[in-house]
C-alpha cells in the first residue's frame, strides 16, 4: 500500500494533542504529519522491511548500550520536529542530554525534540522524492547525521549539516562519525536479495 496524504487545514487543525489521539485510536496504522499540517497515513511495514528495520535499530541499540551516550528509538516514535512536523525515522538516536532536557511529560508523548541521528530504509512502495524531502527535513530540523537506505537501487544517501548530500553506491560498511562514535554498520543483510 502507498502512503496516502490528505489536507485537514482550514477544516480541522490538527494539533500535536489531537494527533496523539488519532494515533492512540488507530494503533494498527502509522502517521506522520507535514509542516504543513498535512496527514500522511501508511501501512504497517512488510516483512522483509520490517526484518532490516529491526536489524539496524538492533545494532544502534547494541552500539548504544556499549557507548551509553544516549538513548535509541524505533519506527513506531513519532518526534515533533521543531518546523511542526511529526516524522517517524525507521532508526534514531538522541544525544543524552538533549533528551534528559525534556520533561517526562514531553517524553511521554510525541517528543518535541528533532534526533541526532536518523535512518529512513525505503520500502518498495516508498517514493524516493517523499523520502529524500524527509531527509532534507530532518537535517533542516537539527538531525547532524542523516542515512536514507534505497535498497532497491543498492544506495546510501548521507544527510549531514552544512554539507552536500553524499551518494554511496553499495557500500559494505557505514560509520556513524563523529555523531555516534565508533559505530560501524554492516551492510550485508540490507544487500541481499
Amino acid at each position: 500500500m502507498n502512503a496516502l496524504t490528505i489536507s485537514l487545514d482550514p477544516i480541522f487543525e490538527l494539533t500535536d494533542e489531537k494527533l496523539w489521539q488519532l494515533c492512540q485510536q488507530n494503533r494498527d496504522l502509522r502517521f506522520e504529519r507535514s509542516a504543513r499540517g498535512e496527514l500522511t497515513i501508511m501501512a504497517p511495514e512488510g516483512g522483509n522491511t520490517g526484518m532490516y528495520s529491526s536489524d539496524l535499530n538492533g545494532h544502534l541499540w547494541l552500539w548504544n548500550q556499549r557507548q551509553k551516550l544516549g538513548f535509541t528509538f524505533g519506527s513506531s516514535t513519532g518526534f515533533i520536529l521543531p518546523n511542526g512536523a511529526m516524522r517517524s525515522p525507521d532508526a534514531s538516536w538522541i544525544a543524552k542530554e538533549r533528551w534528559s532536557a525534556l520533561t517526562p511529560e514531553q517524553q511521554a508523548k510525541f517528543p518535541p525534540i528533532c534526533p541526532d541521528f536518523a535512518i529512513e530504509l525505503m520500502s518498495p512502495s516508498d517514493s524516493l522524492s517523499a523520502t529524500q524531502a524527509k531527509m532534507q527535513e530532518y537535517r533542516d530540523n537539527g538531525t547532524k547525521l542523516g542515512w536514507l537506505i534505497n535498497r532497491k537501487d543498492r544506495q546510501v544517501e548521507i544527510y549531514r549539516i552544512g554539507q552536500p548530500i553524499e551518494i554511496l553506491q553499495a557500500p559494505t560498511t557505514l560509520s556513524g562519525e563523529d555523531v555516534l562514535p565508533e559505530f560501524v554498520l554492516s551492510l550485508d543483510l540490507i544487500w541481499q536479495s
